[in-house]
């Protein structure tokens, strides 16, 4: 079943919008016409006998009536054109990415328990709240990026592996992107023989450490029409203890801002366990759905009808008036 909340319009004949200079036309004779008859009044020096003669009507009344008539006539030329909105529809299919930094960083307990078991109950959260037809792909983000669960409806399965993730060394966001790519075209076809549309959620606190760029695997993932949309996680004082030094480990957030708007995704941020859950239920409803063209003529069919409904009213009423 399709929402039919409309995002923008278009017009699949918008030649045909060339109707609308009929109203600056119908305008100008309007003004016209209430000029000449103003002047005719004016001839008229005995105003008690055509007061008593001619009923006396609201001046806003017929302006209105008259504006409420080029409106229907805009809506209807509208429709005649045949509008078409971009409109958000249930996504039937879809293969997700899951990509889960493992570094060492997410071992910084500015949020509670900490990054890193934060991360995997939350993800085991998202996960479990897909379409259970989503093929669903885990990836992790280290200095070694790897393709820990291929695309799967298998739930169990995801979250087998999330829950058994570990630390490593390093953060590599380029490989990563890259690695999720790669593990898009593992999806299973469909029964038309098509990919389904393929997204990917990017979980990182830390910046790039391994030499890549992600903007440029940003790049590659937006050619494939894949938007990656981007979390930031922790806060900007967290901390991690290695060797004997301290270390700041504030999530880079305008690379990662970067990654999402060059591949057309989101970028956001959460810096708790109760908003990285609340960033995970956002993402997931907005996963399930994906914008197509849908014809609305009738919206503007029904909206003309109700400016010629009203504009007809306010017709009768004047006619009554003169009766």
């Amino acid at each position: 079943m399709s929402t039919t909340h409309v995002l923008w319009w278009d017009f699949s004949h918008p030649g045909r919008l060339w109707a609308l200079l009929i109203i600056p036309a119908l305008v100008i004779a309007y003004l016209v016409i209430m000029r000449f008859a103003r002047n005719r009044g004016i001839r008229y020096t005995n105003t008690g006998i055509v007061g008593a003669v001619v009923p006396r009507q609201r001046q806003w009344h017929r302006h209105v009536c008259v504006a409420l008539t080029l409106c229907s006539l805009a809506t209807i030329t509208g429709a005649w054109a045949v509008p078409v909105g971009d409109t958000k529809v249930p996504r039937e299919r879809a293969t997700i990415v899951l990509v889960l930094d493992v570094s060492q960083s997410m071992m910084a307990a500015d949020v509670d328990p900490s990054r890193f078991e934060a991360e995997k109950s939350s993800a085991v959260s998202f996960v479990s709240s897909l379409p259970a037809a989503y093929n669903v792909s885990l990836v992790t983000l280290s200095g070694h990026p790897n393709t820990l669960v291929p695309p799967t409806v298998d739930r169990g399965v995801l979250i087998q592996a999330i829950n058994s993730l570990s630390l490593q060394d390093g953060t590599a966001i380029a490989d990563s992107i890259t690695d999720g790519l790669a593990a898009l075209k593992q999806a299973p076809a469909g029964d038309d023989g098509t990919q389904a549309p393929g997204l990917m959620v990017l979980l990182s606190d830390g910046s790039e450490t391994s030499g890549g760029d992600p903007v440029a695997a940003a790049q590659q993932a937006a050619a494939a029409s894949v938007p990656i949309n981007t979390i930031a996680f922790g806060t900007q004082n967290g901390y991690v203890d290695l060797d004997g030094e301290r270390f700041n480990v504030a999530p880079d957030t305008n690379l990662l801002a970067q990654v999402a708007s060059t591949s057309g995704g989101r970028a956001l941020d959460a810096s708790s366990s109760d908003e990285l859950n609340t960033v995970y239920k956002d993402l997931s409803s907005d996963m399930g759905y994906e914008t197509q063209k849908t014809e609305v003529t009738a919206r503007w069919v029904l909206v003309s009808l109700m400016f010629g409904v009203v504009a007809a009213f306010g017709a009768v009423g004047m006619a009554a008036r003169w009766s």
